[in-house]
């Protein structure tokens, strides 16, 4: 208990000492963490090939491209992000300074997940150095190897005392949660979501819960199946499934479902081969607990392809369902591994009553050559984030704020995103000292014609905003005289 509320405690006097607050300090600090992420790109590398069984350029493209370009972004426009930004007055205070300003929130805690160990403890940490604070970054010990690795390398490139990284498994992670933290940001599970928000209540902590659910993906029978099932074939099996914006499952019409099959079966063949097991492109599940789990979601289930398993090395092939029922096993819980039940609807409209009966999604993908039909299902359902015509896709636009709804989570991040969570925008307005007379209407005693002029200042609309200071100058004086 000690060591963690002295991490804490370090963290929060650097804090206060005010050392993480000027902008030059803060993209000193990001330019060290790219030199970092550059120097270090080998050894980041083998540390997740050797959490996931990831190849160099997969782990490249999937983990560290995503951490240099979120470096890029955030050093170019911290500057503008972080400058007040002024608001629009209305009569009363038209000579008046009103604007927003971005001020740190203090010492916030990082928990990052396992599945893609590097970008989803960086991210958040980029954004959080970005908008001044002090940060305490847990990576997740499930990827025990990149966990050490992001605990050695840090302290190495970052001020020690602002951005402590603490190691270690549950009773850490119980422990750091009973210190006060200015904002949490966890990315993981539903169950472990309720845990981080409970012990957040205690201190009115505010939280981002970046959490999961099944991310439906609906292919419309008007549209290229070739296309639409190579894109999903390459978003369900990235990462072996383990991917929380992954497509969970499918919803289509019954004359498509073997077309469906096919297509995925020819794309998987294209992608991994003959042999999935050893193509260098295909991951492994995390560890044997997980292989277990999703192993477990086959029993009684009609494999249409795949199926094989191998638990010595936690492998389980690229699998597809049919005609899964909506009350098995595999469609109670977010599937976080390489099997793709496929359930059958009428229409769009079963697809969307199916969707909107469940938990509300991270993602929700549909398929369609009708644009309208697209735009139908989004204005009709609710998810975190939704990609059309593709899948995963909208996680790599930075202007698009990333984050769940509902039990998928809350808050977002991402580019300047990432700089507003960890931001608080305060409200300053600064007045003088002159004009006192205007004020009248606002003191006591009350009176009608009093009421009528604040009326008139407080509510009116005038279209054209060039009606001018001159004029509002005039009323002033006009309401200060009629007052008096």
């Amino acid at each position: 208990m000690e060591r963690m509320q002295q991490i804490v405690g370090r963290a929060r006097a650097a804090f206060n000492s005010g050392r993480s607050r000027p902008l030059e300090f803060r993209i000193q600090q990001l330019k060290a963490l790219e030199r970092m992420v550059q120097e270090k790109e080998k050894e980041i590398l083998a540390a997740i090939k050797a959490d996931l069984n990831k190849c160099g350029h997969n782990a490249y493209s999937h983990e560290i491209m995503g951490v240099l370009g979120e470096l890029a972004l955030t050093m170019e426009k911290l500057p503008s992000w972080a400058a007040p930004q002024p608001v629009k007055k209305n009569l009363v205070t038209m000579r008046d300074e009103a604007y927003i300003n971005y001020e740190p929130l203090g010492v916030v805690l990082v928990i990052g997940a396992w599945n893609y160990p590097f970008v989803l403890v960086m991210q958040p940490l980029i954004g959080a150095i970005a908008a001044g604070n002090a940060v305490v970054v847990k990576p997740s010990e499930v990827s025990a190897n990149t966990a050490r690795l992001v605990a050695e390398l840090l302290p190495q490139y970052l001020d020690k005392e602002l951005y402590p990284v603490v190691t270690g498994g549950v009773p850490e992670t119980t422990e750091l949660l009973t210190q006060r933290f200015d904002h949490i940001l966890y990315t993981g599970n539903t169950a472990v979501g309720k845990i981080v928000m409970a012990a957040a209540a205690k201190h009115l902590t505010p939280v981002t819960l970046e959490l999961g659910g099944k991310s439906p993906c609906y292919i419309d029978r008007d549209c290229d199946l070739a296309v639409a099932c190579r894109r999903i074939t390459w978003g369900k099996y990235m990462n072996c499934g383990q991917t929380c914006i992954a497509p969970d499952y499918i919803l289509c019409h019954p004359s498509i479902q073997g077309k469906v099959v096919e297509n995925i079966k020819a794309t998987l063949k294209e992608f991994y081969g003959d042999d999935v097991k050893s193509s260098p492109d295909y991951e492994r599940i995390i560890n044997q607990r997980h292989f277990k789990r999703v192993k477990s979601l086959l029993e009684g289930q009609k494999i249409a392809f795949g199926g094989e398993t191998d638990e010595a090395s936690c492998f389980i092939a690229p699998t597809i369902l049919t005609d899964v029922s909506p009350e098995s096993k595999v469609m109670e819980e977010e599937i976080f591994g390489p099997v793709l039940p496929i359930l059958t609807v009428k229409s769009v409209e079963e697809a969307i009553e199916f969707i909107n009966r469940r938990e509300k999604p991270l993602a929700l993908y549909v398929f369609s050559n009708n644009k309208q039909l697209i735009k139908r299902v989004i204005s009709e359902t609710s998810s975190g984030g939704v990609t059309g015509n593709d899948v995963i896709m909208h996680f790599f636009l930075p202007t698009l704020p990333f984050g769940g709804v509902g039990h998928s989570g809350m808050g977002a991040y991402h580019g300047r995103h990432s700089f507003e969570t960890f931001s608080h925008r305060r409200s300053c307005l600064i007045k003088d000292l002159k004009m006192e007379s205007t004020n009248k209407m606002r003191y006591p005693p009350s009176s009608q014609k009093k009421v009528d002029w604040a009326k008139f200042f407080f509510l009116k609309r005038f279209n054209k905003a060039r009606v001018g200071l001159f004029v509002v100058a005039l009323l002033g004086v006009v309401a200060a005289v009629m007052i008096k």
